[in-house]
C-alpha cells in the first residue's frame, strides 16, 4: 500500500494517500476504466474545537497524472491539489452533485450524529479543459443544521 503523509486543513486528522482502485461509480464520474488505481485521501476535518466535523475523501487517478512530477509520488489533497493541477497547466471548473441520505453506521460514529439524523454527501468532480474529469472529492456532513447558497 502506498502512503504520503499531506496537510490537515482547519482541524480533525491529517489526511494520508492511500492507493485504491476504482469503483464502477467513481470510475463513470472520473470517465475511467472501473478498477484503475487511483490515489486516496480520507480525512476528518473539524472546525468550532471539533463540534463541526465533516469526511472529506479526494480520489485522484493516476491516469492524470501520467508524465508529471507526481507520476512517482502522490499529489496534494484539495484544496492543494486545485493549486497543483493549475501548475500543470489545467485551467479548472467544478461539477457538484448533492444529496442527502441516513449514513452508515461508522459515519454516523465519526460524525458522531444522533440516530436520526441524515447526511448531506457532495460530490465535486474537478474538470479540466474540454471537462476532462482530473479528481473527484466526497464530503460527507451532518445534514441536521446545514444551508447551502449558490451563487447563480
Amino acid at each position: 500500500m502506498n502512503r504520503a503523509k499531506a496537510g490537515s486543513g482547519e482541524g480533525g486528522e491529517p489526511p494520508v494517500a492511500t492507493r485504491t482502485d476504482a469503483p464502477l461509480a467513481l470510475a463513470d464520474l472520473l470517465c475511467i476504466p472501473p478498477g484503475e488505481p487511483m490515489f486516496t485521501y480520507d480525512a476528518l476535518q473539524t472546525a468550532d474545537q471539533g463540534r463541526l466535523r465533516q469526511l472529506h475523501r479526494t480520489y485522484v487517478p493516476f491516469s492524470v497524472l501520467v508524465g508529471t512530477k507526481y507520476e512517482e509520488e502522490a499529489p496534494p489533497p484539495a484544496p492543494e491539489l486545485y493549486v497543483a493541477l493549475a501548475e500543470l497547466n489545467h485551467e479548472l471548473h467544478f461539477t457538484e452533485y448533492v444529496r442527502t441520505r441516513m449514513p452508515l453506521p461508522d459515519q454516523a460514529q465519526a460524525l458522531r450524529l444522533p440516530e436520526g439524523v441524515p447526511l448531506l454527501h457532495v460530490i465535486r468532480v474537478t474538470l479540466a479543459e474540454g471537462d476532462k474529469p482530473l479528481a473527484l472529492e466526497e464530503l460527507h456532513l451532518p445534514g441536521d443544521d446545514l444551508e447551502l447558497s449558490f451563487r447563480l
